[in-house]
């Protein structure tokens, strides 16, 4: 079960909304459309499932191109984020209201829908009106009509989104623990990257109608590709230079001279400008073999995050950094740290 988008192509209002994204869903991923508000995540869904129309470029499942399939044909399921139940039928009734919308044997339509929400841990709410849940009974029972008609694909869009941080934090880990146990292909969209981090098996990261960066959520989260990918990612140790040598790579900064190992287009000239990330986890407080370079700078803040310590430095023409450190440092304490150059990563 495979499904697979080729150089997808949408305008609104003679602007472009989708500027050639393709990408394959493989049989049993959770795929992860990561990206800021008006990225065209949900456009991309909306084709996906038949909605809209692409201007150009082709949706295929399992090799066939479904242009002209019509919605209901194409047997994907596609769960919004105000789960669209009905608040005049039970639990039950809005799982079966699709089975039934299909015609199916009502024997049929009880077993599936029993199946569904017993696959949710919803089978003892039956009887309740979906009026009567929290927002994360609601949710479940959204997944449980989602589910009810065996779709092909399960496409979800921002699932998560109106319930509260701590809920949501709560239903991350058993929605993902419930696609998985499905079997089946599932597209999750959210601008929210700890959630998709806690779902993906793949990360599609889109950025003004642009996939600009795809892979597992770790490996996307240890070597962004650009700038813009490791902002929208947290990772804010930003640093611009000029290429100052190439054996070794060093790069001149306002901090200084900053070697790295990280690879750089061949032939780039000297005086070429780079972006270097410094990974917030690179710092040690002591010189050793590996943490050779020195970064100095003045202590802003000391924030204790459980396991660590997110010390913020303000150095040299004000550029601000941030380390993950074992121990607090007072503000306006001058600092210096030591930085591996394998730990710097030159960036697009």
């Amino acid at each position: 079960m495979t499904l697979e988008l080729r150089e997808i192509f949408k305008d609104y209002d003679q602007k472009p909304l989708l500027r050639g994204v393709s990408f394959t869903v493989g049989a049993g991923l959770t795929c992860c459309l990561l990206g800021p508000s008006g990225s065209g995540k949900s456009t991309l869904l909306r084709i996906i499932a038949g909605l809209e129309q692409p201007d150009s470029g082709q949706v295929l499942w399992e090799g066939q191109d479904l242009a002209g399939v019509a919605v209901h044909q194409r047997r994907f399921g596609l769960m919004f984020q105000d789960y669209a139940l009905f608040p005049h039928l039970s639990v039950q009734q809005n799982v079966a209201f699709g089975l039934r919308m299909q015609n199916l044997p009502a024997e049929e339509v009880q077993t599936r829908t029993r199946q569904a929400l017993e696959q949710v841990k919803m089978a003892s709410f039956a009887s309740r009106k979906v009026t009567d849940l929290s927002g994360g009974e609601q949710q479940r029972v959204a997944l449980a009509r989602t589910l009810a008609p065996r779709p092909r694909l399960i496409m979800l869009d921002e699932p998560l989104g109106a319930l509260d941080r701590s809920l949501r934090e709560e239903l991350t880990g058993e929605l993902r623990g419930l696609l998985k146990s499905s079997g089946i292909p599932a597209i999750y969209v959210t601008h929210d990257q700890e959630e998709a981090f806690a779902i993906a098996d793949q990360l599609l990261l889109l950025h003004e109608g642009r996939l600009v960066q795809s892979g597992p959520p770790a490996e996307v989260y240890r070597a962004p590709v650009s700038a813009w990918v490791a902002r929208f990612l947290g990772r804010n140790n930003l640093v611009e230079g000029s290429l100052a040598s190439t054996d070794p790579m060093r790069i001149d900064t306002p901090l200084g001279k900053l070697e790295t190992s990280c690879s750089l287009p061949e032939n780039l000239p000297l005086g070429s400008q780079v972006t270097l990330l410094i990974p917030a986890e690179s710092a040690s407080i002591e010189k050793d073999a590996v943490h050779t370079q020195p970064i100095a700078g003045r202590v802003e803040d000391a924030v204790f995050r459980g396991k660590d310590f997110r010390v913020r430095l303000t150095c040299a023409e004000g550029i601000r950094l941030e380390f993950e450190l074992a121990e607090s440092y007072l503000s306006g304490q001058e600092l210096a740290l030591f930085i591996s150059p394998a730990a710097i990563q030159c960036l697009r």
